[in-house]
């Protein structure tokens, strides 16, 4: 029974307080007067989701880069670019006697660069310290330059010019992310009040110091209702209904793929006739896609939705995790994009006709990449309406009208499915930290997370189940850790509502758990991370299918087991005949007895223990990759360590006892040290006694 004045309580806060953000400071960096516009959108004013979705077909038969540059070599080439007196020479550089025209601690930054290590962790999202330097360098240099009064021009060829006659990129690639990304980053550094130690802390994470940032500091409001007693998740009724459900993410559709180009290019996407002729036979680009930094071709994409409509033919409903377009960031247009997003819809809509998708956006469907300005920012040649317009229009094929009003602000909804359980689709880009315009307000971009909130309310009230899709998962690096944070508040709240989360992204095989922030002893949830149909890199195509649990009087709404489908892509090009196949059922491969979080959180210890399995759990990881690297100590650390953080930035507080079980067991421990100093000390010992006897 729900009581009126908590209904009334909670309406006020939402309406009223939105979210909770720390008081700002004016600041002397600010050369533009800007004030973020005033947002009055009325989250309870909107309609919902409230009659199911999905009539189930199945359900009533059915149960259960270039070469490495030293350090040396780098400051070497600064020299000659400062001492270079010809027209072209760079515009960070002053005519002035003194040379450098930047303050001293970028000087001292740029001397501390490793520039292929920089390139390495951008790529990989594995930012450190190093990757910090470079951003403070950067951030500085562009702040510098704004502040003094250059123009935006001026700005664009300044970073065409670093990174081209540093090598960086390109010189066409250098071009196209100067032109493309430069405009939008020289608006937000105007109008952000933040230095550069605050900005890189914000875009980074761990990998730089933790700066006090009060523009980046906020709670998301609850409402004034208890968290119910936590039940106690069953295991789910064997030989139950259950829905099957397929999950495609990171297609990464190239329609400019072309066999027998190179595939081994110095650009960041291959495989096109741009990338020009492969220097031998090997370096040439596959029939069926290529495990170098390569997307995937028009035919693959086609094969892999026609063997899924034939093998899977009852499928209940599809989740679409985002990632569409391919990696040419550089050459991006919105128009390719938006091509591309609606020949990718069509081709969903032949393969399955009458099957329910429910889609999530991902961080490349924007041009430029990871660009999701918020609602505020509504200036045309800024605003993001293009391409939320555009979705609500494409996604209406398979979403109730009710939803378009949240399309269309952010990309994000809620669909009752079928009585009792709800989807709720999440634009994770608001957490991206590779989107500049969170720099200028961070504080729950689109009003997201309270609408998400409302909607975990409403469902509790209800007693709906919801499952959660999105495409970054809220524990990767890619993540803001305030965003993060707040996140996984939201999950521990709801932990009786929210049956399961999915994403994709990584383009890997994994997971993530989510612990009771308060005990971290207590697993409460479970995020799903689909592989990638994109071999981009070193990986086969691949998808995932879900058994969830049905319509039925106990039902939990939990997973019940998946299984990842793949293609080996060496054989298919070898044999020119691509064979999809089961990799592995999770249930089986782990010996798992559900699915559960407590049943994951313990696959996590085994893992930790058991080198064995954690073998075939990096060879699924890895989509059974032949070319897929070894796995050292610190690699395992930081797979599991992944899998154990479902907060983001935040590695310390969750994976230390973890660490140091690797470390003991492969002897990087100081008391694994000790003990084999004991231990060859009386070897030897032991040695000499026998001599002298």
């Amino acid at each position: 029974m729900i009581i009126p004045q908590t209904i009334c309580a909670w309406m006020v806060l939402v309406a009223v307080a939105g979210v909770q953000a720390f008081p700002t400071f004016h600041s002397h960096r600010q050369s533009i007067n800007w004030t973020q516009p005033e947002d009055d959108w009325e989250i309870l004013s909107i309609p919902r989701s409230i009659v199911p979705h999905v009539e189930l077909k199945h359900l009533e038969n059915r149960t259960n880069a270039e070469a490495s540059i030293s350090d040396e070599e780098f400051l070497e080439r600064l020299k000659r670019i400062k001492n270079n007196t010809s027209k072209s020479r760079m515009l960070w550089y002053d005519n002035t006697p003194d040379g450098l025209a930047y303050p001293p601690f970028v000087d001292k930054a740029l001397k501390l660069f490793n520039l292929k290590q920089v390139s390495y962790e951008i790529e990989h999202s594995l930012l450190s310290k190093v990757s910090c330097t470079a951003c403070k360098a950067g951030a500085g240099l562009l702040l510098h330059y704004i502040h003094t009064g250059k123009t935006e021009g001026e700005i664009i060829k300044m970073i065409y010019q670093f990174c081209s006659n540093l090598n960086i990129q390109s010189p066409r690639v250098c071009e196209g992310v100067a032109n493309l990304f430069g405009t939008e980053v020289v608006y937000v550094l105007q109008r952000t009040p933040l230095g550069p130690n605050e900005i890189c802390s914000f875009v980074i994470g761990d990998g730089c110091e933790d700066t006090y940032n009060p523009y980046h500091e906020w709670e998301v409001v609850f409402p004034p209702v208890p968290k119910p007693p936590v039940m106690e998740v069953p295991v789910p009724k064997e030989g139950a209904p259950f829905f099957k459900v397929l999950q495609i993410s990171d297609t990464h559709y190239d329609p400019h793929y072309v066999e027998g180009s190179n595939a081994d290019c110095n650009e960041p996407l291959c495989c096109r006739l741009s990338s020009g002729r492969p220097a031998n036979p090997n370096a040439a680009a596959g029939k069926w896609g290529d495990y170098r930094k390569c997307d995937t071709p028009k035919r693959t994409v086609d094969n892999m939705l026609s063997h899924i409509a034939d093998t899977h033919s009852d499928i209940d409903y599809i989740l679409w995790t985002g990632d569409l377009p391919p990696h040419d960031v550089w050459n991006q247009t919105k128009q390719e994009n938006l091509e591309i997003i609606k020949e990718t819809v069509r081709q969903m809509t032949e393969k399955f006709p009458g099957v329910p998708i429910f889609p999530a956006l991902g961080n490349h469907e924007s041009a430029p990449v990871n660009s999701f300005p918020p609602p505020y920012v509504n200036q045309v040649e800024n605003s993001i309406a293009w391409l939320y317009d555009e979705l609500d229009v494409q996604w209406r094929r398979w979403l109730p009208q009710s939803v378009s009003h949240t399309v269309r602000r952010g990309a994000f909804y809620s669909v009752l499915v079928r009585p009792g359980f709800r989807i709720i689709s999440l634009n994770m880009n608001y957490c991206n930290n590779k989107n500049w315009w969170l720099l200028l307000n961070s504080t729950d971009p689109a009003t997201e997370l309270q609408w998400f909130i409302y909607e975990l309310q409403s469902a509790e009230f209800s007693n709906e189940k919801v499952h959660v899709i999105g495409h970054i998962p809220p524990g990767h690096s890619d993540c803001l850790k305030v965003w993060s944070r707040n996140f996984y508040k939201i999950i521990s709240r709801y932990e009786n509502t929210i049956m399961a989360q999915f994403y994709g992204h990584t383009h890997f095989d994994e997971f993530e758990m989510f612990y009771d922030p308060a005990d971290l002893s207590h697993p409460n949830n479970i995020a799903y991370i689909g592989p990638s149909v994109s071999p981009y890199y070193d990986l086969n195509p691949g998808y995932r299918i879900y058994y969830v649990d049905g319509d039925h009087d106990t039902t939990t709404r939990l997973v019940v087991d998946h299984e990842s489908w793949i293609m080996n892509l060496k054989e298919a090009n070898h044999y020119d005949y691509p064979i999809w196949y089961k990799l592995y059922t999770a249930r089986a491969a782990y010996n798992m007895k559900a699915l559960r979080p407590v049943d994951w959180d313990n696959l996590i210890s085994e893992l930790t223990a058991n080198q064995e399995l954690f073998d075939l759990y990096y060879k699924n990881y890895w989509k059974n990759s032949p070319v897929r690297p070894t796995c050292d100590a610190e690699c395992r650390k930081r797979i599991l360590c992944d899998a154990k953080s479902g907060r983001s930035h935040d590695r310390r507080h969750f994976c230390s006892e973890l660490e140091a079980k690797v470390d003991d067991e492969s002897g990087k421990s100081w008391k694994s040290w000790i003990y084999r100093g004991l231990s060859n000390s009386l070897n030897i010992t032991l040695s000499a006694v026998q001599l002298v006897l």
